[in-house]
């Protein structure tokens, strides 16, 4: 193993342990602003369940994503280690300013900032760049509006009588409708079942997914089904208990989609040094440092991040937490299933800002959330720029 090899997944891991600490308020700040946990408790929390993710998404499609972002004959260790330490110093200094900027958007921009000044504009794939530059604007779009609509159902199930129980219902008719079709059960075998069988098509990667977000949107109906009949404390109890569902899901969902996108590094980084070819499967090692990375780092925290995104952005109550978490945590699940790196910092931005317009639009403080685009618009260009920079700096050597 050469030692650019060496330094260059030195440098992934880190990464992928300053993406933990740097994203850690995504997971944990709607349950330490509604002080269902301490922050301690928080990180533990999240960094356990990003560690989950690990026996859940196996499919690894987002990292075979990133990994293509350049094209294989414009790869080489130095583009990686340039794209690496100008995704490194970016990610540091937007944690220490406070700025709650996409890791994921980062890594990609500084990969493709030096494969540009390796070989030109026609080292980029664009396929992948163009989903992932889309999913800047439809990722939080996705959350908002479904955190909008899951606050929404959560208001409507405190009043009383048969029609909210009637929309409850209507839901997990509909998630159970859905969860029959993405199970994917082989009709032939079915007809001479045996608990082995139906074992295995539940752990397969693809029907854990969704299995595990159906089971937690029917635990949702359910819920609502007797939000009507609890007076105020006992429901702010209540949600209190199921944030900690919600946020565990979105935990996972980060660990599973924030992961990969280190892994497409890390295997871009082999094949350049012929330690395997293109197509191999992944080495195991390889998810398993970097869940352990990610984990690690979240467990590390990320305390001015956790202000902006759990108090300044609007003021959330336990119920806003429980649908903002749901609804990033079903956006990123989805994202993953098809293949495109997203980020969960605008994931759960858009989904906070989701629950806060329910309230009324001015609860929403728009003057904070133009600042997180402005951070996320110049993302994507400025780690590009000091990744180019990075890389005609290292061929000076």
């Amino acid at each position: 193993m050469s030692l650019m090899l060496i330094v260059v997944l030195f440098l992934a891991l880190l990464f992928d342990y300053i993406n933990g600490f740097h994203d850690a308020a995504n997971s944990i700040a709607t349950v330490v602003s509604t002080k269902v946990l301490s922050p301690f408790q928080a990180v533990v929390w999240a960094a356990f369940f990003n560690f989950v993710a690990f026996f859940i998404f196996k499919d690894h499609g987002v990292a075979d994503t990133v990994a293509k972002t350049v094209h294989t004959d414009s790869v080489t260790l130095v583009v990686i280690l340039s794209g690496l330490i100008a995704a490194i110093a970016w990610n540091l200094l937007t944690w220490w300013l406070g700025i709650p900027s996409s890791s994921s958007h980062t890594l990609i921009g500084g990969f493709a900032g030096a494969a540009i000044a390796h070989n030109g504009f026609g080292a980029i794939n664009s396929e992948p760049i163009i989903k992932t530059v889309s999913f800047i604007v439809l990722a939080p779009l996705i959350g908002m509006i479904m955190a909008f609509i899951i606050s929404l159902w959560f208001i409507y199930s405190f009043r009383k009588g048969w029609l909210p129980k009637l929309v409850s219902l209507s839901v997990m008719l509909v998630v159970g409708f859905f969860l029959l079709q993405y199970i994917e059960l082989d009709p032939t075998k079915l007809k001479n079942y045996h608990e082995s069988y139906l074992a295995n098509v539940l752990l397969e990667s693809k029907n854990l997914k969704w299995l595990l977000m159906g089971v937690i949107l029917l635990a949702m109906s359910t819920f609502t089904m007797i939000l009507g009949s609890l007076n105020t404390a006992r429901a702010t109890l209540y949600l209190k208990r199921f944030q900690l569902v919600s946020s565990a899901i979105f935990s996972i969902g980060h660990g599973g989609n924030d992961a990969q996108k280190v892994m497409g590094i890390i295997m871009a980084a082999l094949i350049c040094d012929h330690r395997i070819t293109a197509g191999d499967p992944m080495p195991y090692w390889v998810p398993l440092a970097c869940y352990t990375a990610i984990s690690m780092g979240t467990m590390s925290g990320g305390w001015k991040i956790i202000k902006t995104m759990g108090t300044r952005i609007t003021k959330v109550t336990p119920f806003e937490g429980v649908a903002a978490e749901t609804a990033g945590a079903v956006t990123l699940f989805l994202t993953e299933n098809l293949k495109i790196p997203v980020s969960t910092t605008h994931t759960i931005t858009g989904s906070i800002i989701g629950v806060g317009a329910t309230k009324r639009l001015s609860a929403v403080r728009w003057g904070v959330t133009i600042n997180l685009l402005w951070a996320w618009i110049l993302t994507i260009p400025v780690s590009g720029a000091l990744a180019a920079l990075c890389y005609w700096i290292v061929n000076l050597f």
